[in-house]
């Protein structure tokens, strides 16, 4: 575990960022701008429709606000990675490359795109994992990783919906100096920026009521020039996971085609850029840690099964995303403007 005055200095940076207060049952925006979200339901949704890992690697998976230096007149600069919660030496590899990057290029804060915990998240926030899969691997990176949910964080190895490791995940941001959960699904903003994460695992499941009643709102109120979702599954993708299921599918269809400029996520262990879809670019970067193949119909810019990650800078109206491999190589670039 980290000190026990970590929790003081997270709660202080929690409070900068504008998630002074645990997650409640309200709904919409709260005042200081951070979108109010849910702890996880507790109700047990059915099985999802195939989207269960079915990995054959070593993890053996289930068949079934204004962060500090995101200047809001400057560029903006991020990482996002995903997958990446093993305490591997790939992990700890990718991680020791994000530095590199970050120290050259300049980093302001993380996207992480579930998965966080491998192979079942934690049940308290005690547990060994979150020393072993996060803080050690990442103790060189002095910024804030806002993260998702995966389906891995909600047990069962990767195929369960248990709603107390989803919560002790929103609990850890109390704990750490690094790691930013305020709740299930929520939203802050970075420079002229609004980054939205949801909680795809629980779309996935078919519960998304609470997600569907709190999201519209926030991207109405959000007044900044970009608008960036995030989340563990993707919309399209060429991985051996392919496109959303029948929840999530309809999900991003109704709330986010056209609505956000960019959705970051991971899942399927690749690097991918695809082609626009429904107003919206995709990018899937969810090879911090483990890779499987990739191959399909989707048109894209990019695809490789490489270990790596993204980095982004949003400057002005000019988006400019870069994937960088295991030893910090540049891979693959692209800038759009809106």
């Amino acid at each position: 575990m980290v000190a026990p005055n970590a929790k003081f200095l997270t709660t202080l940076i929690v409070l900068l960022v504008g998630c002074g207060t645990q997650p409640d049952s309200s709904e919409g925006t709260g005042g200081d701008g951070l979108g109010r979200a849910h702890p996880a339901s507790p109700e047990q949704p059915a099985s999802p429709d195939g989207d269960a890992d079915t990995d054959t690697d070593a993890d053996t998976d289930a068949d079934t606000d204004t962060s500090p230096g995101a200047d809001a007149s400057g560029p903006i600069r991020f990482v996002a990675l995903g997958d990446a919660g093993t305490g591997s030496s790939d992990q700890y590899t990718v991680a020791d490359a994000v530095a590199t990057v970050c120290a050259s290029k300049g980093c302001d804060f993380a996207l992480y795109l579930g998965d966080n915990i491998y192979s079942d998240g934690v049940t308290d926030v005690g547990d060994s994992a979150w020393e072993d899969k996060f803080e050690v691997p990442y103790a060189a990176l002095e910024f804030p990783f806002y993260a998702a949910l995966g389906n891995h964080d909600y047990g069962g190895n990767g195929g369960a919906f248990e709603v107390d490791r989803a919560n002790t995940q929103v609990e850890y941001s109390s704990y750490s100096d690094k790691w930013v959960m305020p709740a299930t699904f929520y939203s802050h903003v970075q420079g002229d920026a609004t980054f939205i994460a949801l909680d795809t695992t629980a779309l996935d499941w078919g519960r998304g009521e609470e997600q569907q009643a709190w999201l519209p709102g926030v991207i109405a109120a959000a007044d900044t020039q970009w608008k960036i979702a995030y989340g563990h599954h993707p919309y399209i993708s060429n991985g051996d996971h392919g496109d959303a299921n029948d929840n999530f599918g309809p999900f991003f269809e109704d709330n986010l085609c056209g609505q956000v400029d960019v959705y970051l996520c991971g899942h399927d262990h690749h690097l991918e850029w695809l082609e626009p879809t429904c107003g919206t670019e995709f990018i899937i970067s969810g090879a911090g840690a483990k890779l499987r193949g990739v191959g399909g119909a989707n048109p894209d810019f990019y695809a490789a099964a490489q270990l790596g990650f993204m980095w982004v800078e949003i400057d002005g109206d000019t988006f400019t995303g870069v994937f960088y491999d295991e030893n910090g190589d540049e891979l693959f670039r692209r800038s759009f403007q809106k």
